[in-house]
C-alpha cells in the first residue's frame, strides 16, 4: 500500500516538473503560487516529502529560470518568494549547497543593482541573503567574497523603500557580528554611507556603527569628517544619531580630533559663510531663506559640545583648554541664524555654573548688563540680543589657558 502511494507521489511530481517545462509563463506563475501559498515554513524533510524526494529537481529548475529572466523581471517575486523558502528550511542545507553551487549569491547581489528592479523584488531577494548569512559564519563570508558588503551598502544608499532599506541594515550587521575577517570591510562600508544623499540610510549607517564600532575595537580616523558633516543635516532623527555615535567615540583615539574639531565649527571661515548657492543671488527667483548649512553645523556643535560637557566634566575640561568659552562667546553673537543663538547660550550657561574660572571671564567679556541677562535667560537671550551686544561676543578675546577649577 505504501509503495502505491509513494508512486501515486512520484507521478504527480514528475507531472508538475512536465508541465513546468513544458509550460508558459503564465503556467509558471501559477505554479509558483500554488507552491508558495502551500510550503510556508516548512522543513527540508517535509519538502522532500512533498515532492516525493525530488524536491532538488525543481529547485534546479528555479534557479535556471531565475538566472535566465531575472534581468527583465518576469515573476522575479515569486521565483525569489519559492527560493527562500527552500533557503529558510530547517535541516535543509542540501537545498542551501545546490543554490551557491550555481551561483545563486552572486545572482541576488545582481537583483539589488538592478536599476529597474522593483523595491518588492529586491527586498525578496535581501531576504533570501539574509537567509544565507544566518546559516553561520562560512556562509556570511562567502556572501562577503562576493562583494556583498559593497553591493548591500550600495542598495543601502540609493533605495527608496524603507523595508528595502532596513533589509539591508540587518544584512550588514549580521555580516559584522561573529565574522572577524571581514568585520572591518563592513565598518569602512559604513563609513562610507554617512556622506550620502539619503537621510534614512546615514540615519540607519550611524545606528550601525555604533552598534559595530566596540566590535573593530579601534576607531577609523576616518569616520571624523563625514560624521562631523552629519551635523548639517536638517533631519533632527540624522542629527540626533550623529550626536549619538559621537558620544560613543569619545572612548577612542579619535575623540582629541572630534573636540578640536567641534570647537572649530563654531567659528565657520569666511569662505564658507560667503559661499551661497548662485540660484540664491539670481534676482529674479524669489528670496530663499532657508538657513546655511554651516549654521546649522554650528548650532549642532554647540548643541553637541552642552551635552559632552554634562556627560563627562573631563571632556568639558579638555574643551576649555581648546578655546570653546571664546568661540561659544563667538557663535552667540551669530545674529544670522537663532539656534547657534540658543544652543551657544544653553551650553556656555552650564560651563559658566560649573567652572568659576569660565563664569569669570564671560562676565568680564559680556559686561555686567548682558552677562546678568544671559545667566538668567540663556534660551531666551537671543530674542532681545541687539547688534551692539551680538558685535560685544563675537570680537571677544577670551582664553583660558591654564587647568580650570569646577564647582563640586
Amino acid at each position: 500500500m505504501g509503495s502505491a502511494k509513494q508512486q501515486s507521489a512520484i507521478s504527480k511530481i514528475m507531472g508538475l516538473l512536465q508541465e513546468w517545462d513544458k509550460g508558459s509563463k503564465v503556467v509558471r506563475q501559477k505554479i509558483l503560487q500554488d507552491f508558495v501559498a502551500q510550503n510556508q515554513h516548512k522543513t527540508g524533510p517535509e519538502l522532500e516529502q512533498e515532492f516525493a524526494q525530488a524536491a532538488s529537481l525543481f529547485l534546479t529548475r528555479l534557479t535556471a529560470w531565475l538566472r535566465l529572466t531575472y534581468m527583465i523581471g518576469t515573476c522575479l517575486n515569486e521565483q525569489l518568494r519559492a527560493i527562500s523558502i527552500f533557503l529558510s528550511a530547517s535541516s535543509g542545507h542540501k537545498y542551501m549547497a545546490e543554490f551557491l553551487e550555481v551561483g545563486g549569491v552572486l545572482t541576488l547581489l545582481e537583483i539589488i543593482g538592478l536599476k529597474q528592479a522593483k523595491e518588492v523584488d529586491k527586498l525578496q531577494a535581501l531576504n533570501c541573503l539574509i537567509c544565507i548569512a544566518n546559516a553561520g559564519r562560512k556562509y556570511m563570508e562567502l556572501v562577503c567574497e562576493s562583494y556583498g558588503i559593497r553591493a548591500v551598502a550600495e542598495c543601502l544608499a540609493k533605495s527608496k523603500s524603507e523595508e528595502t532599506q532596513d533589509a539591508c541594515r540587518n544584512i550588514l550587521l549580521m555580516l559584522a557580528q561573529g565574522n572577524p575577517k571581514f568585520e572591518v570591510q563592513v565598518y569602512k562600508g559604513l563609513i562610507a554611507l554617512l556622506p550620502c544623499s539619503s537621510p534614512k540610510a546615514q540615519q540607519m549607517a550611524a545606528q550601525s556603527l555604533r552598534v559595530i564600532q566596540p566590535v573593530v575595537k579601534n576607531a577609523n580616523p576616518n569616520i571624523v569628517e563625514p560624521l562631523l558633516n552629519l551635523l548639517k543635516t536638517l533631519h533632527l532623527e540624522v542629527q540626533f544619531e550623529a550626536i549619538e555615535l559621537i558620544k560613543e567615540l569619545m572612548e577612542y583615539e579619535v575623540s582629541e580630533t572630534i573636540l578640536q574639531k567641534l570647537v572649530s565649527l563654531l567659528r565657520p571661515s569666511k569662505e564658507e559663510i560667503v559661499k551661497r548657492p548662485e540660484i540664491l543671488e539670481d534676482p529674479d527667483v524669489p528670496k530663499i531663506n532657508a538657513p546655511l548649512p554651516v549654521f546649522v553645523q554650528q548650532a549642532a556643535a554647540a548643541k553637541t559640545i552642552g551635552i559632552l560637557s554634562r556627560e563627562s566634566n573631563e571632556i568639558a575640561e579638555k574643551l576649555i583648554q581648546l578655546r570653546v568659552t571664546h568661540n561659544l562667546l563667538y557663535s552667540m553673537g551669530n545674529m544670522d541664524y537663532a539656534d547657534s543663538q540658543r544652543q551657544s547660550s544653553i551650553s556656555l550657561e552650564y560651563l559658566c555654573r560649573t567652572f568659576p574660572i569660565v563664569d569669570e571671564h564671560v562676565k568680564e567679556a559680556m559686561g555686567d548688563n548682558l552677562y546678568d541677562l544671559f545667566m538668567s535667560n540663556p534660551e531666551g537671550l537671543y530674542m532681545t540680543m541687539t547688534h551692539v551686544q551680538a558685535d560685544v561676543l563675537v570680537s571677544n578675546k577670551v582664553n583660558i589657558p591654564k587647568l580650570v577649577d569646577r564647582v563640586d
